[in-house]
């Protein structure tokens, strides 16, 4: 089966600009293939879930080869938040209420231990991304939506995670801002240096065995027997027996219908300069991320150099200018007037990949072909929990797959995406000013 090309140009992009890519270590070599490769197991992308394959495969004695066709971390898994949130958009209950019990219980504890998969990966392989594991808030504007918040913190509890109810005064002395009328903490929940985290992970899966290769964009994808046959940008074919299609938010057109399956929203984030003031120390001063309950929420929290970051949904197109950030320097000094005028360093955007029902989507629709996507903003923990399970499956390990396996089924009428998106904000915004 021979899929369509990609535009070349697409191959081989600058890293944007950003606070991240700004203060990473320095990414390890990642040289564009420049010959053919036959290798047990491709991998295209190299954000967060094909290096977790790429890493968990090659601790398995399986020959990996990653292929991106920029920078690994060149997508959303190093221009996002960094928080590290282990858990899906649906509530435990929810879940168990869509899926049943014997199919929803599996998936909940392998998100639960979620962040518990970064976090020992960071230590195990000396990922110097600033961890810090001092949970997650999420908060209401609204009183009337508190208890809501709260039950969801008494299903986490009933499943053994330490969780903290909140009230209105011990949010505001936590957060730092009376804004809130309450919150729940989630214990598990942490945050890191995002694009740090991806080059860790490309040092650890190069430690491992694997390849690892920058710059090189696979073009066309074709089955040959019993092994598929990958063309690359760079003039150099791969032959695998099994093939990871990893691409998540910035998924074009390699396998039909694919991309149609999510909406590829953008992500706005904004920066501070490093604030040194105790007013701006009293801000999260445990290390705690923070994001609203809103359906159009808003995340925030301080990096390890004292800035002060809020992100939220953008445009669907590319931002131009610093007045496409406007909306959330504004919801920044709402938030936190007692800063007084804010200077902002660093402005970004990133794509998420949003599925339908909100749910992380695998498919397997030709035999040795795996294709992970759809992480709906939750993609650190959860990116790196599917490239281990993944890699598990494909080594043929016998262990359960705890994340449903589906059929491509593309959105109806995909191509009017930016309308969907544009439409679901106003309704949502709408939905948040009535409290619905």
């Amino acid at each position: 089966m021979t899929q369509p090309q990609l535009d070349m140009a697409a191959s081989g992009e600058p890293l944007p600009p950003s606070l991240w890519a700004a203060t990473a270590p320095a990414a390890p070599p990642t040289p564009a293939l420049m010959e053919s490769i036959t290798t047990d197991v491709l991998v295209i992308g190299g954000g967060y879930t094909g290096l977790s394959t790429a890493l968990h495969l090659a601790e398995r004695g399986t020959q990996v080869t990653v292929l991106e066709a920029n920078d690994p971390g060149w997508g959303a898994s190093g221009r996002n938040g960094g928080q590290v949130n282990p858990t899906l958009k649906h509530d435990p209950d929810e879940l168990v209420s869509l899926l049943g019990a014997a199919r929803a219980e599996p998936l909940i504890d392998t998100v639960s231990r979620s962040a518990d998969l970064v976090f020992d990966l960071i230590d195990r392989h000396r990922i110097d991304c600033q961890p810090v594991r001092a949970g997650w808030l999420q908060l209401s504007y609204s009183d009337k939506a508190v208890p809501a918040l709260h039950a969801r913190a008494r299903q986490w509890e009933k499943r053994g995670v330490p969780v903290e109810m909140l009230d209105r005064a011990a949010v505001a002395q936590r957060v730092g801002t009376e804004a809130f009328a309450g919150a729940w903490l989630d214990g598990r929940a942490g945050a890191i240096q995002p694009m740090a985290y991806a080059r860790g992970l490309v040092r650890a899966a190069q430690n491992a065995g694997a390849a690892v290769h920058g710059r090189t964009a696979v073009t066309a994808l074709e089955r040959q027997g019993t092994q598929w046959s990958a063309t690359t940008s760079t003039g150099a074919t791969v032959r695998a027996q099994r093939v990871v299609i990893a691409t998540n938010g910035y998924t074009g057109p390699l396998w039909p219908g694919l991309a149609q399956t999510v909406l590829s929203a953008n992500s706005f984030i904004v920066a501070t300069k490093p604030l040194k003031t105790a007013e701006a120390e009293r801000i999260l001063a445990r290390g705690e991320t923070a994001s609203t309950s809103q359906r159009l929420l808003l995340y925030f929290r301080k990096d390890a150099a004292g800035r002060l970051l809020m992100g939220g949904r953008g445009f669907f197109s590319e931002p131009r200018d610093a007045q496409d950030f406007a909306h959330l320097e504004r919801s920044l000094e709402l938030l936190f007037p007692q800063l007084g005028p804010l200077e902002y360093e660093y402005r970004w955007a990133g794509r998420i990949a949003i599925t339908r029902d909100f749910m992380p989507h695998i498919h397997e629709p030709a035999p040795g072909i795996t294709m992970a996507l759809g992480c709906n903003g939750r993609g650190i923990a959860l990116c790196t929990s599917l490239g281990q399970h993944i890699a598990a499956r494909l080594a043929g390990s016998g262990e359960a797959f705890p994340y449903p396996v589906s059929p491509i089924t593309p959105i109806p009428l995909h191509g009017l995406q930016r309308f969907y998106i544009a439409a679901g904000v106003a309704w949502y915004s709408l939905l948040d000013k009535l409290g619905g």
